[in-house]
């Protein structure tokens, strides 16, 4: 008899709750700690734990049914982009129906997570006590830390600056001339709600980039064409498809006033607005480059241009951090952490990431079938491959990256979301092989139901600590 670790899941945003979900389901002892006083992380507006990027007027860019965890679909009655309050609704709603809120530790928060010696993990929390478990999850979001420049802009502005993580709504624009500073969706956002009421609104940015409508031909756009083999598809072929749609529904963006992007389409985490072109065809905003120098009440841009501006909203993304990990043990750098399919840490086996990437699509059902595959981990149903074998796929998965996106912090962690899919699958099946190469038999009911007490010794690493509540019978 052995016994299945017990975890830690660290945040329950959408990426926490499908783990917890996945471990609750397959009968996995853990906790869930969060901070705040419910579920839904970024997503919750005005979030009691300070963290959430959500603004008065956030609607998804992505649909319903691509959001959509895939055994909980959201109510047809929903907006096929549904509001931040819809989809907060939905993640309690989920929580609720498969029944594991009490394992969610709330408005509670991890201090420090430190492995020890008998290679168990001591979790402090802010509440003073420290509880000891076998492995964790890490959940904790990669959209709540602001990234201001770097390094800062020379001179100095006398007027208002903020960055979007702090955007709530448009009034404290109104009539005043506003710069928005970045090319991705939160600049488009919040640059057309400035529009409205500002006297003017600018929007700077160094390159150019393509900017997708959220519908096309009467449907939205990331439901064209997509099926269930849509991940079998090679990247090549469907770029060639997706740049003719754009061609057709969108043009060119240099007739937008634009500067033409110096990259393809697909090579950079996609810009989607449905009403930044019409409010720059308008006149209703302006263009400008990358800044060259703030001076006081005015900015210099790179074409030696001035304008007067009284607000400036960085929309210069956000930082990858742990803050409960010690740095010299686990950091990323320039947001940069090499993961084996952006969950498995190459020299740490009892500590998973559960949403830590950027997919061409929603996080959620990646999220979700991250954490099945963590459950079939610690239950024993699945082995990694060998040491070398997994340093060159994670060596391959970062060239692929690095060749196909621009150089950035934006692209260090991107994937596409079909294609992802179809891999993992593809590598859980080959896991649950090379569990059976290794002497190890995997009973049907195992796999088809959750804490029976009939599946495989659990893996080595991750299962011979703290001591879990679950008992299982190794199957030789």
């Amino acid at each position: 008899m052995t016994t299945l670790p017990s975890v830690c899941i660290i945040g329950a945003g959408s990426s926490g709750i499908a783990a917890a979900k996945a471990l609750h389901e397959r009968g996995i002892p853990f906790d869930c700690i969060e901070k705040s006083d419910r579920v839904g992380g970024n997503w919750v507006f005005g979030n009691s734990n300070g963290m959430s990027a959500a603004y008065r007027s956030l609607h998804i860019n992505t649909s319903r049914e691509r959001m959509a965890y895939s055994d909980f679909p959201m109510p047809k009655w929903y907006p096929d982009f549904p509001h931040h309050t819809h989809i907060a609704d939905y993640f309690d709603a989920y929580v609720h129906h498969f029944g594991f809120r009490d394992r969610i530790l709330f408005e509670t928060g991890v201090e420090r997570a430190e492995r020890g010696a008998d290679r168990v993990w001591d979790v402090r929390l802010d509440t003073g006590q420290t509880r000891r478990y076998d492995a964790l999850v890490v959940a904790n979001g990669h959209h709540w830390d602001p990234r201001w420049p770097e390094p800062a802009y020379p001179g100095t502005f006398d007027g208002a600056q903020s960055h979007a993580h702090h955007y709530v709504d448009n009034r404290p624009f109104e009539g005043r001339r506003v710069l928005v500073v970045g090319f991705g969706n939160s600049a488009m956002d919040i640059a057309v709600e400035s529009s409205f009421v500002s006297e003017r609104t600018f929007l700077s940015a160094r390159r150019g980039a393509h900017v997708l409508p959220k519908y096309m031909f009467g449907r939205p756009l990331d439901q064209i064409g997509v099926n269930r083999f849509t991940g079998a598809v090679p990247w090549g072929v469907r770029k060639t498809v997706l740049r003719g749609l754009y061609r057709i529904g969108v043009g060119r963006v240099e007739d937008y006033g634009l500067p033409r992007p110096d990259h393809q389409l697909g090579e950079s985490h996609p810009t989607i607005s449905a009403d930044f072109l019409n409010r720059l065809a308008h006149g209703e905003m302006t263009y400008k480059p990358g800044i060259a120098r703030l001076e006081g009440d005015s900015v210099r841009f790179s074409d030696d241009t001035v304008e007067q501006v009284d607000a400036i909203v960085w929309c210069t993304g956000y930082k990858v951090t742990f803050p409960f990990f010690d740095a010299d043990f686990l950091s990323a750098p320039d947001n940069d952490l090499p993961l084996f399919r952006r969950v498995f840490h190459p020299q740490h086996d009892d500590v998973f990431f559960v949403g830590l990437l950027q997919p061409l699509g929603a996080i959620m059902p990646l999220a979700e079938a991250q954490g099945r595959w963590i459950a079939e981990y610690l239950r024993g149903e699945y082995a990694l491959p060998d040491p070398a074998a997994l340093a060159a796929d994670v060596a391959r998965e970062r060239a692929r990256m690095h060749k196909r996106y621009v150089a950035s912090a934006r692209h260090t962690m991107q994937v596409d979301f079909d294609n992802y899919l179809h891999d993992l699958r593809r590598e859980r099946r080959a896991g649950a092989r090379r569990m059976c190469e290794r002497g190890f038999a995997l009973p049907v009911a195992a796999v088809a139901e959750a804490g029976t007490g009939t599946v495989a010794a659990v893996n080595g690493g991750a299962g011979a600590g703290a001591g879990a509540a679950v008992e299982v019978e190794a199957a030789t």
